[in-house]
């Protein structure tokens, strides 16, 4: 019988070829700063999961002695904030490979069933109105709905003929469409497109924009970087600013975009599972889409419940796509709106 010896000792685990006799991971068996240094939350983020979650994680099973909730969460909390390969982590809980596998996927389904709960915009007009005001105190930009910015998640290559999902450095991702509030909260995810989609398409292809052009259009709009194409709801930096005021609005309009900056690095900073310097995530695009999800998901829940993510230092943001290089037109709604933006609130 092999018998695997992690640091909880006798307290946690007993298993042979494929038969775990034991399950006996309690969260009061280990000490806050053990459950922050190990699995990246204080206990009572993860008694909130436990409730939340624990219907789900609760599942029928015809083994005697399935994997209780806590159990469960511990495993995929540890996976999705350390990165290291289910093998390690697993022998820190007490569970097999194949076990911390079924966690890690449990877990994944039970937040992404969830994401419209934690990830989604306002709808109360005064929590819209609240959301511009952050915004404008940032650098006098009104109006802003959100900021929107993609970014790439590096996976596996699925198989050698799929080439949709290498980006333009040659490495296998997905790219990742985002939208943030002023805290950092994100009011939109989409995680399941190849990284060899260029941003632009991204977001033209994507939900958010269609809700933008049937609805939210007249409400605000998001600001984006210059590999998104200028629309009526989406404001991008002027290309080649010639008066103060567009030196203002550019300036205006960088300093709230950092905000998705950081949001970003805070992201890879907390689940190191997405820090694609360290490894890649080792699952089908669609698996390793959810997995990112349920990350956003977390990292909302995070804010919830007061947790710093502002991190200054660690990774940097993984690579975005490089400006557009078409000229603007001029004689186009969107840019008359923000040449009328710009006069009215930067002159």
């Amino acid at each position: 019988m092999a018998i695997s010896i992690t640091v909880l000792d006798c307290d946690l685990l007993l298993y042979g070829r494929g038969h775990r006799t034991l399950d006996r991971f309690r969260l009061d068996d280990v000490t806050d700063e053990y459950l922050v240094s190990t699995y990246g939350f204080p206990r009572p983020f993860i008694d909130y999961l436990v409730e939340l979650l624990g219907g789900s994680l609760s599942r029928p099973t015809q083994r005697s002695r399935a994997i209780s909730p806590e159990t469960q969460i511990m495993a995929a909390l540890g996976f999705y904030t350390s990165g290291s390969f289910q093998t390690r982590m697993g022998d820190t809980i007490g569970i097999s490979q194949a076990s911390m596998s079924r966690c890690v996927t449990n877990v994944t389904e039970a937040l992404v069933e969830r994401a419209s709960q934690f990830i989604c915009f306002p709808q109360e007009e005064v929590s819209v109105q609240r959301l511009k005001d952050d915004f404008y105190s940032l650098a006098g930009v009104p109006g802003v709905l959100g900021i929107a910015d993609c970014t790439h998640i590096t996976i596996k290559a699925p198989n050698a003929e799929d080439l949709s999902y290498v980006n333009r450095k040659g490495l296998h991702s997905l790219n990742c469409l985002l939208v943030c509030d002023a805290q950092g909260v994100l009011l939109w995810a989409e995680t399941h497109r190849p990284g060899s989609t260029h941003d632009n398409v991204v977001l033209h292809q994507s939900d958010l924009s269609c809700l933008f052009e049937t609805k939210m259009h007249k409400e605000g709009w998001m600001l984006a970087d210059s590999a998104f194409l200028l629309r009526p709801w989406l404001m991008t930096p002027v290309q080649i600013p010639e008066s103060p005021q567009e030196y203002r609005y550019n300036m205006g309009h960088s300093a709230t975009h950092s905000i998705m900056e950081r949001t970003q690095r805070a992201l890879r900073q907390r689940f190191r599972c997405l820090d694609g310097s360290r490894a890649t995530l080792q699952y089908s695009p669609d698996k390793s889409a959810q997995i990112v999800l349920a990350c956003c998901i977390l990292h909302n829940i995070a804010l919830q419940h007061g947790l710093d993510i502002w991190c200054e230092s660690g990774t940097t943001v993984m690579e975005t796509e490089e400006d557009c290089n078409s000229m603007e037109v001029t004689e186009t709604e969107a840019y008359r709106m923000r040449q009328e933006l710009i006069l009215t609130h930067f002159s």
